[in-house]
């Protein structure tokens, strides 16, 4: 980060002081600004006032629990969220993304690499379509790019950034199948390591969201041993 830049702001949310700490530092000298937070209520607090770009949340928290925290910063901001899980259980993972978190980490891992993970969710485009391109529209689904807006039958469709950003990628092609590959470099970006199996679980929120029948999915199909396309969405 040039001097010059403001410093991104990242909150650490984690009950496990000497943990906090030890990921507070990576970033700090990395040149962001953190703040850390031991209990949920505090986290909710924090982010309504301090606005961080980033919340690296513990899923086990005391009390409120980082699911509840993420289900309530949702409802009023799109930092990005990483989950920190100390069970490595599959459920834990997507139930912490089906309440809009970006990403998830499981305990013990790399400070390095969380900050990796960061980094390159800050580095990622916010529209994966052409500047030309102010709207796109495929059957019932409309697609605002500059507003970052979903509408389908001209009713808003609520969506996290990541959600936004997988689809955006896939509109912006609608004849190419995607690998799971392809769509963590065009949303995630080429500096992003971990489970690519996180797509599934945003295309499976995609299609709830959006009223697809993942039985015959219409706007977003999958294309068997392959990755995902954009469907006709009639």
């Amino acid at each position: 980060m040039r001097a010059t830049d403001t410093p991104q702001r990242v909150l650490v949310v984690d009950d496990e002081d000497a943990l906090a700490r030890l990921v507070a530092g990576y970033f700090e000298r990395d040149g962001f600004d953190v703040a850390v937070v031991g209990d949920g209520a505090s986290a909710v607090e924090h982010v309504r006032t301090w606005q961080p770009a980033v919340v690296v949340l513990d899923l086990g928290l005391p009390g409120m629990d980082g699911i509840e925290v993420c289900r309530a910063v949702r409802a009023f901001s799109d930092c990005y969220i990483v989950m920190l899980t100390a069970r490595a259980e599959e459920v834990d993972k997507l139930v912490g993304l089906s309440v809009g978190a970006d990403d998830y980490v499981t305990k013990p891992f790399s400070p390095r690499e969380l900050l990796a993970r960061v980094r390159a969710m800050l580095r990622r485009p916010r529209a994966t379509q052409p500047e030309s391109a102010a709207s796109v529209r495929i059957g019932r689904l409309r697609l605002d790019v500059p507003g970052r807006e979903v509408n389908v039958d001209d009713a808003p469709v609520e969506l996290t950034r990541t959600e936004f950003d997988v689809l955006a990628a896939l509109a912006a092609r609608p004849a190419m199948v995607f690998s799971r590959r392809r769509l963590i470099e065009e949303v995630w970006g080429h500096g992003w390591v971990g489970d690519e199996h996180l797509v599934d679980v945003h295309i499976g929120h995609l299609r709830r969201k959006l009223g697809d029948d993942p039985a015959a999915p219409v706007f977003v199909r999958t294309v068997r041993g392959v990755g995902y396309r954009m469907g006709p969405g009639t």
